[in-house]
């Protein structure tokens, strides 16, 4: 394909902008994805002031070769550290009205999809970015239970499409500080997931309600050999994933459908997870319904 046949072509360009990475869609006038492009510039990456110089860096030649196409992002990119802030629009909040509380970047031609905002029965709020578009992508009809794993992975009630509520846990971070800065991950080595050893870790979790009596199990199996070095990560990554859905399980009905939204790796290990408690799960690809989600809120908001 030419620049010249992709730049007829191009009708939006969509970034999911997170803390870690940018993931890039350039979309024909169907909505299909002509290219894609995914760098390592997320917010951790990124000055203060250095936004339009990043996306000039990464995507700049998109844009040039498509000046008329509109540019959609989500994600970190509109919170208080990102570009420019987003304002939250509170549960529940359907596609529609993502697309009509997009917050303009001066300049034109850019925009950002807003994070959506609960406030739990107990008083506490909850927010989220970015997993706001990964759910417009999914189109269901019905009331499903969303799952999507992650740093803070979010469990979300969806109704039509429609986010009603939802609750955040931190037990990708939480697992990244302790193999990163605790006793436990001094005692782990690199190595090949052990699936024998998430298991373990996840029945542990499946037989305990105290956490954090149960983390230092990680050190006293190493010490006596009963786990080896290279399944420390797997087994801890069990006892934290277990103990999550322990936690969570009985908020969700016994006959509730439940998605899982995510990579391919902790899907995997969520769904697994679920099985353990005899729950059945269905698995989306979260890059696939962030591209589509993007997607769809432009076509909501006129922008294509």
């Amino acid at each position: 394909m030419t620049n010249k046949q992709t730049m007829a072509m191009t009708a939006l360009i969509g970034l999911d902008w997170g803390t870690s990475n940018v993931r890039g869609f350039r979309y024909d006038d169907g909505g299909r994805v002509i290219e894609s492009r995914r760098c390592d510039a997320g917010l951790k990456h990124v000055a203060t002031d250095a936004w339009e110089a990043t996306f000039a860096a990464r995507f700049g030649d998109w844009t040039q070769e498509s000046p008329a196409a509109a540019v959609l992002m989500c994600g970190m990119v509109g919170s208080k550290q990102g570009w420019s802030e987003a304002p939250y629009v509170e549960c529940p909040a359907s596609c529609d009205a993502l697309a009509d509380h997009l917050h303009a970047i001066p300049g034109g031609l850019k925009w950002i999809v807003p994070g959506v905002s609960y406030l739990n029965p107990d008083g506490c709020p909850d927010v989220m970015r970015g997993e706001e578009t990964q759910l417009a992508g999914l189109e269901p009809v019905g009331s499903f239970v969303v799952c999507l794993p992650g740093t803070h992975t979010k469990w979300g009630q969806l109704v039509d499409g429609r986010i009603e509520s939802f609750q955040t846990t931190m037990t990708g971070e939480l697992f990244d500080v302790l193999m990163k800065h605790s006793l436990l991950g001094r005692m782990a080595e690199p190595g090949d997931f052990n699936e024998d050893a998430f298991s373990r870790g996840l029945d542990r979790a499946c037989g305990s309600s105290f956490l954090l009596h149960d983390l230092f199990s990680v050190r006293t199996l190493r010490l006596f050999d009963q786990i080896k070095s290279t399944s420390v990560a797997a087994y801890l990554s069990g006892l934290l994933v277990g103990h999550e859905v322990a936690g969570v399980i009985d908020t969700i009905a016994a006959d509730a459908a439940v998605i899982i939204v995510g990579t391919p790796e902790l899907s995997r290990r969520y769904r697994t997870a679920l099985m353990r408690w005899s729950r059945p799960s269905t698995v989306c690809n979260g890059e696939t319904a962030a591209e589509r989600g993007l997607w769809r809120i432009a076509s909501r908001a006129r922008l294509v």
